[in-house]
C-alpha cells in the first residue's frame, strides 16, 4: 500500500473519530489505529504475480565489460577506460586499462578465458545498480500486474527496491524476493517492510501488542517496518523492540497522528529513515502546534488534503534559523535517512507537465491513466479545481523543502531516491529517473545524484557491503549506457533524450542499454517493448485511448 494510498485509508475512518470523540484520547488513537490495520487486511488483494524468468543471459563464469567510463556511486569522478571482470554474480576486478582517446594495448587487459561473456563497451558508461527506495510492486486499484512493474524497473537500471508496506501481503512479497534471489523472475532485488499492525487480528491496543507483532514480524521475515503513525507509546515501543532486534523502519507520518508524532520524536524513539516530508514541517514550528488547517477544511476533501499541504512548508522555520539548525543537527546525530520523493508530488506544482509526460502514451496502462483521473474517490487524484494558485504555493514549498534536503546532504546527512509511483501520474521506472533529476534541482552534484541513488540507498538498507557502489567483491549489479548521465539524466529515461545531430537531425539518445543484475545481463530497451506490447494489447483488447479530461 502507497504512503499515498495510506492517506486514503485513514481517511475513511475520520468521521468514525469525530463521532467517539467524547471518548479518551489514548483509547480514540488505538481504534483509529487498529482500524487503519484492518484496512490492510481487507483492501488489498496480490497482484497478478510475475512470470517464470525468460529474459537475460547469465550469469557467465567469466564476463567482462570493456572499455567503459566507471562512475562507481561514491561520488569519485569517472575514470576510464576500465575492464569490469565478473565471475557468475560477483565483481572479481575492476581494472584501469588505458587513457581516453588513446588505442588500448591488450597487454593491459584481464585475461580474457574461454567462453567468456565479452561486452564491448568503449565509449559507453557504467554505474551501480539503482536503488527505488519506495518502490510498490503495483497495486489492484491500478491494475498493475507484477511483470509491467519489473520490467519498468530493470528496464531503467533499477536492481534493487523497497517495498513499503508490501500492499500485496507479505507472503507474495517474501516469495517473490526469493524468486528475485535465485533469479528464476525478472525482477530487482526486494526488501520488503511490512505495514506496521499488518495481520494483526483484532489490531494493536498496547504496547505488549506492539512489542509481539514486530517480534513475530522479524520472525516472518520482513526487512523492516513502515509505520504511518500510532499513539506514542505504542510507536515508541515498537520503534525501539524493531531496533533491538536489528531491523530497520520507515514512516509516512500520516497528518491524522502527525500532530503528536513528528519525524524528530519517531526519530528519537528509533526510527531511521522518513518518507516524503509530512512531520518535518511539523518538527519545525516556533510558533504553533498544527499544521494552519482552513476552518471549512476536510481531510477527506483530496484537494483540500494537498492542497493545504502546499502551504506547510512556509509555515515552518525559516531555513538556517536556530530552530531549522537545531532539528537538523539532532536528525544528524542520531544518522536519520530522508527518502523525500520529491517526483511524486510534481504535478501539484505543474500538473500538465505530469499529465502530458511522453511516455504515458505507450507505457502508462489504460486501467493505471484512469485511476490518475479527476476523483472524489481515487486516491491522489485531487485534480477538483486545481489552478495557478495551487501550484504557486507548491512551487514555494518545492523551493523550501529542497533547501532543507540539500543542506542536510552537504552537512553529511543520508538522502536517498525513491519513486512512490503508481499515483499522480507518476510512471514506474520513468518516475524513478525523474526523481533524480530533482534532486539535481535540488542542489546536488550529479555524482551526489548519482550516489543518492546508489550507495546511499544500499546504506539505508543496510546491504552497503553487497551492492551500492563498482568494488571487488561486490554482487553484479550494473548498468551499461552509451551516453553520459552526468552531462545529462534525461538519457536514463526509457525513451532517451532529443538530440540535435551535427548533420541537423533530430534523433534520441540514451535510454539504458544493459541492466545485469546477479552477473545476469539483461536487454534494457527489449524490456520497454515487452511493457510497450502489454500495454498495447490491453489497448486493443478495451478499445482504450488516452484523452484529456473534459476535452471533446
Amino acid at each position: 500500500m502507497s504512503g499515498l494510498e495510506s492517506d486514503w485509508c485513514v481517511g475513511i475512518i475520520v468521521k468514525l473519530q469525530f463521532s467517539l470523540s467524547i471518548m479518551k484520547k489514548h483509547f480514540l488513537s488505538t481504534l483509529f489505529f487498529s482500524l487503519i490495520v484492518l484496512s490492510f487486511g481487507v483492501a488489498q488483494r496480490p497482484i497478478t504475480p510475475a512470470p517464470d524468468r525468460s529474459e537475460g543471459e547469465g550469469p557467465f563464469d567469466q564476463m567482462i565489460i570493456q572499455g567503459a567510463t566507471l562512475i562507481n556511486g561514491t561520488g569519485a569522478p569517472p575514470i576510464g577506460p576500465v575492464d569490469i571482470v565478473v565471475e557468475n554474480n560477483k565483481i572479481v576486478d575492476v581494472q584501469v586499462v588505458g587513457y581516453p582517446g588513446v588505442e588500448i594495448s591488450n597487454e593491459r587487459r584481464p585475461k580474457v578465458k574461454e567462453g567468456a561473456k565479452v561486452i564491448d563497451a568503449e565509449g559507453m558508461y557504467v554505474l551501480p545498480g539503482l536503488v527505488d527506495m519506495h518502490g510498490h510492486i503495483g497495486g489492484t486499484s491500478q491494475g498493475t500486474p507484477a511483470e509491467y512493474v519489473f520490467k519498468l524497473w530493470m528496464a531503467h537500471g533499477i536492481t534493487t527496491i523497497r517495498d513499503p508496506s508490501a500492499g500485496n501481503g507479505l507472503d507474495w512479497v517474501l516469495e517473490h524476493k526469493e524468486k528475485s534471489l535465485k533469479n528464476q523472475i525478472t525482477a530487482p532485488r526486494i526488501y520488503a517492510y511490512t505495514a506496521f499492525g499488518q495481520g494483526a487480528k483484532g489490531g494493536i491496543s498496547s504496547v505488549e501488542d506492539a512489542v509481539k507483532w514486530v517480534q513475530q514480524n522479524a520472525e516472518n521475515g520482513a526487512d523492516g517496518i513502515k509505520f504511518f503513525g500510532a499513539h506514542p507509546k505504542i510507536m515508541e515501543a515498537a520503534l525501539r523492540e524493531n531496533k533491538r532486534l536489528g531491523l530497520r523502519s520507515a514512516c509516512h507520518h500520516a497528518q491524522m497522528d502527525v500532530a503528536w508524532l513528528n519525524v524528530l520524536q519517531t526519530a528519537r524513539f528509533g526510527l531511521t529513515s522518513m518518507e516524503h516530508w509530512y512531520g518535518l514541517p511539523e518538527a519545525l514550528f516556533t510558533d504553533q502546534t498544527v499544521q494552519n488547517y482552513p476552518l471549512d477544511y476536510n481531510y477527506m476533501n483530496e484537494q483540500d488534503r494537498f492542497g493545504e499541504a502546499g502551504r506547510l512548508w512556509k509555515q515552518a522555520a525559516a531555513p538556517y534559523s536556530d530552530k531549522w539548525n537545531e532539528v537538523m543537527n539532532e536528525l544528524l546525530e542520531l544518522d536519520f535517512t530522508l527518502d523525500p520523493t520529491f517526483n511524486i508530488y510534481e504535478a501539484s506544482r505543474d500538473l500538465m507537465r505530469a499529465r502530458r509526460a511522453e511516455w504515458h502514451e505507450d507505457y502508462t496502462l489504460p486501467s493505471l491513466w484512469r485511476f490518475y483521473q479527476p476523483s472524489k474517490i481515487s486516491h491522489g487524484s485531487y485534480w477538483h479545481f486545481w489552478g495557478t494558485e495551487e501550484e504557486v504555493n507548491w512551487k514555494e514549498n518545492y523551493k523550501l523543502w529542497m533547501t532543507f534536503v540539500n543542506e542536510y546532504k552537504n552537512r553529511g546527512g543520508r538522502v536517498t531516491a525513491g519513486s512512490d509511483s503508481g499515483f499522480i501520474f507518476q510512471l514506474y521506472g520513468f518516475a524513478y529517473i525523474r526523481e533524480l533529476e530533482l534532486l539535481r534541482e535540488a542542489g546536488f552534484h550529479p555524482l551526489e545524484v548519482i550516489r543518492a541513488a546508489t550507495l546511499k540507498g544500499a546504506e539505508a538498507l543496510g546491504a552497503q557491503d553487497i551492492i551500492g557502489t563498482i568494488e571487488v567483491g561486490k554482487m553484479a549489479d550494473l548498468i551499461v549506457v552509451e551516453e553520459n548521465p552526468l552531462q545529462n539524466l534525461k538519457v536514463l529515461y526509457g525513451t532517451g533524450a532529443i538530440k540535435l545531430t551535427d548533420d541537423n537531425e533530430v534523433v534520441r539518445v540514451g535510454g539504458v542499454k544493459y541492466t545485469i543484475k546477479d552477473g545476469i545481463v539483461y536487454d534494457a530497451k527489449q524490456l520497454l517493448k515487452d511493457v510497450k506490447n502489454i500495454v498495447k494489447e490491453e489497448k486493443e483488447k478495451t478499445g482504450f485511448e488516452i484523452k484529456q479530461p473534459g476535452m471533446k
